[in-house]
């Protein structure tokens, strides 16, 4: 068409040029909006986690398990072709729930868990997740693999994932000497709690499509493709 056009005369040329430029112009822009469609903030009001601490030991009868609950503090999830997921949580704001204690005996595992002794939050005030590969293997079964940092150790975690429009809902199961933490141990080891703990994940994307700039400060953490 450009070589017709040249032939023809340089105004046919202008004509050409003219015709195809809002074609040009309209594929340029809608590159980035349909990529951007994708992206979501993660909605921080609703999205939350639950890690489940088991007891154990020979007087286990006698001893609680643990609810642990803290809402995300930011993130942002990409559903598109190039799923990817990652967030953040303020470990300062777990909170013990354990409705079978006392207010007195919740805080005291509650002032335990963010100690010293087990999650240490003033060295590691942050708990962080970025998926590395996103396997959709079945519409209602997603497997995502990412790096996990929890009292100061990054490690490789393998999640199950069960999605549904705007909302993700996962579990995983960790060992907290894997991450450098003992688990709490009492009488001698007559009660303890199991070194492994359930975390489950529910995350709901935020009503915008994509972070605007305000809330993309707010919300945003790097994401690996």
């Amino acid at each position: 068409m450009w070589q017709i056009a040249m032939r023809r005369s340089p105004r046919a040329l202008t004509r050409c040029v003219r015709r195809l430029a809002p074609i040009v112009l309209g594929l340029v822009l809608l590159g980035p909006r349909t990529a951007a469609a994708d992206t979501h903030a993660i909605d921080t009001e609703r999205s939350t986690i639950t890690v489940r601490v088991y007891k154990s030991g020979l007087f286990r009868a006698f001893a609680d398990n643990h609810i642990v609950h803290a809402q995300v503090t930011q993130g942002t999830l990409d559903d598109g072709p190039a799923a990817r997921v990652a967030f953040v949580i303020d470990a300062a704001r777990l909170r013990v729930l354990d409705p079978g204690l006392s207010a007195d005996a919740r805080e005291q595992v509650q002032s335990r868990m963010l100690g010293a002794e087990v999650l240490d939050v003033l060295r590691y005030p942050e708990i962080r997740f970025q998926s590395t590969a996103i396997e959709r293997r079945t519409p209602e079964t997603w497997v995502v693999r990412g790096q996990l940092t929890l009292h100061g150790q990054a490690h490789e975690v393998m999640v199950t994932v069960t999605p549904a429009p705007g909302r993700y809902r996962a579990t995983v199961k960790l060992r907290q000497t894997d991450f450098g933490i003992m688990p709490i141990s009492i009488a001698a080891g007559a009660v303890s709690v199991k070194d492994e703990v359930q975390v489950d994940a529910d995350l709901v994307a935020a009503a915008s499509s994509a972070p605007t700039a305000s809330r993309g400060r707010a919300n945003a953490v790097p994401l690996l493709r």
